[in-house]
């Protein structure tokens, strides 16, 4: 009788997944466990914050593959930053993000593209002293397959029947809108190297409340998010360095807390840019999952691994598995540079 009891908790735990993805992705947006790497989702003001100028990317993500169709979300980006003037270190960094996301059985897809712009205003000429102001708007289309749904009204007599009438007229399942996000960010360093980088940041998402709606229903929208960001970086040795990372989120009635910590070791000797590095780290979701990271990076390129150990309440059906995360990222800069592009100064995260 208990495992019975169990297998039927568990059922309706996966039929509420596969049934209301419109719901859960109305409350929240996609979200990834290295948050640190996706700029233009998070605050298009930290676009082109970092020590290159030019970053191209990838995720992948694969979560509750042990409970149910697993929700995947992919996505690739790419940034670049140019100076502004010949006697300045401001600059302005373009960005441009697409993802994709597929969620339960429904197969509920949403498609995203993400340009993006930040202005970087030097406050110190000396010191990595920003103040940056992005601004991003996207085009996002939500979709879903019909024939995959299951309503109550195909269960008779406690049992399923895929070839009872579901008695729902689904007229579209098919709706688009178009997005505008800001953020502002303020970054600065200390000590006499730079040695120690501060980033704190504010932005905003869906600020003209787009419809929300299948149905076109009127007064559905998509509630605003906002995002708080926050980083610290500093050297313990030469080859030995430290970064805290914290970002808040709130839509609705959704909240994401995430914090944790990265432990890079690099080649000694290799100064400001070595040949290679390993990084390690651990990351908190309040009352959601303990996400350990491993990075290694080789010259330009490095690729990333965490994994979500599922803690909350959800664990019994997951059993503790959450999610796999994989990125991919390489850094450059331009050839030939001359003049203030040769010396512009840059936030080192």
């Amino acid at each position: 009788m208990c495992a019975m009891i169990t297998r039927i908790k568990k059922a309706l735990l996966i039929a509420g997944i596969a049934l209301c993805p419109s719901l859960v992705m109305a409350q929240a947006d996609v979200h990834f466990s290295q948050f640190y790497e996706t700029s233009i989702l998070r605050n298009p003001s930290l676009v082109g914050i970092f020590s290159n100028d030019f970053k191209l990317g990838a995720y992948y993500r694969n979560q509750w593959s042990s409970i149910s169709n697993p929700f995947i979300t992919m996505s690739a980006y790419g940034e670049a930053r140019v100076p502004i003037g010949h006697f300045s270190n401001d600059y302005l960094s373009f960005g441009l993000l697409g993802y994709s996301d597929k969620a339960g059985s429904l197969q509920q897809t949403i498609t995203s593209v993400y340009p993006a712009i930040n202005f970087s205003k030097s406050l110190n000429s000396e010191k990595n002293r920003y103040l940056s102001v992005g601004f991003t708007a996207g085009y996002t289309q939500h979709s879903f397959d019909k024939s995959n749904a299951t309503t109550n009204a195909q269960y008779q007599g406690g049992h399923y029947d895929p070839n009872n009438p579901t008695f729902e007229n689904f007229t579209n399942n098919k709706m688009t809108m178009w997005d505008i996000g800001a953020g502002i960010n303020y970054n600065t360093s200390s000590g006499d190297n730079n040695e120690v980088t501060y980033i704190l940041g504010l932005s905003g998402y869906h600020l003209t409340q787009p419809s929300f709606s299948y149905f076109e229903t009127p007064g559905v929208t998509h509630n605003m998010r906002w995002n708080v960001n926050g980083a610290i970086g500093f050297s313990v040795r030469d080859n030995m360095s430290v970064q805290l990372h914290t970002n808040f989120a709130l839509q609705g009635t959704y909240m994401e807390s995430v914090t944790g910590a990265l432990f890079t070791v690099s080649e000694k000797g290799g100064g400001e840019r070595p040949e290679y590095a390993l990084t390690a780290g651990c990351f908190y979701r309040l009352f959601d999952a303990v996400i350990p990271v491993v990075k290694l990076k080789y010259k330009r390129t490095a690729v990333a691994m965490s994994y979500d150990v599922n803690t909350s309440t959800l664990k019994q059906a997951s059993k503790l598995q959450g999610g796999y995360e994989i990125t991919f990222s390489i850094t450059g800069d331009f050839i030939n540079k001359t003049g203030i592009l040769k010396k512009t100064v840059c936030p080192k995260f």
